[in-house]
């Protein structure tokens, strides 16, 4: 296994990391704003309410993207296994 084919397994790795965690993250920093606009808008100073909306957007965003994120991982999983052989010369 040469250090390039070592880079390509780790570049691919954190690929399919960072497009799995974007749409969580996204609907996370969304809801988050929103909030934050609304806090400073009425003047309500609770530092719990941002939580919630946080938890349900994470949940949002599993539910439709799911399948997706499933896809992905299994697509690289899959390429993985199959470029074993060749990783391993």
């Amino acid at each position: 296994m040469t250090e390039g084919m070592v880079f390509d397994v780790a570049r691919n790795a954190m690929t399919v990391a960072l497009q799995v965690s974007l749409p969580f993250l996204v609907l996370s920093l969304i809801t988050g704003l929103v909030v934050s606009i609304f806090q400073a808008v009425t003047q309500i100073n609770e530092m719990t309410l941002t939580f919630v909306p946080k938890i349900l957007a994470v949940f949002l965003a599993g539910a439709l993207f799911g399948p997706w994120i499933l896809n992905s991982l299994l697509t690289y999983v899959a390429n993985l296994f199959i470029a074993l052989p060749t990783l391993g010369r």
